[in-house]
């Protein structure tokens, strides 16, 4: 594989991706509240994630998040905004399809990015990375935490 996010990802059971990609999301999230507060659209969607995982609700309600989530970023008129809800929209979408995790840390790599003060686009897209993107032993945490919630399956 050509990204190692991606390839560290494929490794990983569905619930544990939904868990990284929310984690994920939420590190960004504020770069979409902070401009538009009344909005809770990513907000929602990011919750969704997380309630699919518990099982309390199914997979097509979380989809339904992210589409909403996506609107928002449609509807957002800057670049970090507009990053940060479509990873909260890619976050509860990977409850659908497992390879949106890889999304969410793209548009959240993308919405830390913009956040930087550089001149730099390749130093700004690294730190926008080493801002977003939870790390691999958080995603060994999640792993552990994936297997707690095994015993409530999730509904599709």
């Amino acid at each position: 594989m050509d990204n190692p996010i991606a390839e560290l990802l494929s490794k990983l059971d569905h619930k544990t991706l939904v868990i990284w990609a929310t984690d994920c999301a939420e590190h960004v999230l504020p770069y979409f509240e902070e401009k538009y507060p009344k909005d809770n659209r990513p907000r929602k969607a990011i919750e969704a994630g997380r309630a699919w995982i518990r099982g309390e609700i199914a997979m097509s309600e979380a989809r339904t998040a992210a589409f909403a989530a996506h609107a928002a970023a449609r509807d957002a008129n800057t670049d970090g905004a507009r990053a940060a809800a479509r990873a909260a929209g890619h976050a509860a979408a990977t409850a659908h399809v497992a390879g949106h995790a890889v999304h969410t840390a793209t548009y959240a790599a993308r919405a830390a990015g913009h956040t930087v003060d550089s001149t730099d686009v390749d130093a700004a897209n690294r730190q926008g990375t080493r801002l977003a993107i939870p790390t691999v032993a958080q995603l060994e945490r999640q792993s552990l935490a994936a297997v707690f919630f095994q015993g409530t399956p999730a509904k599709n």
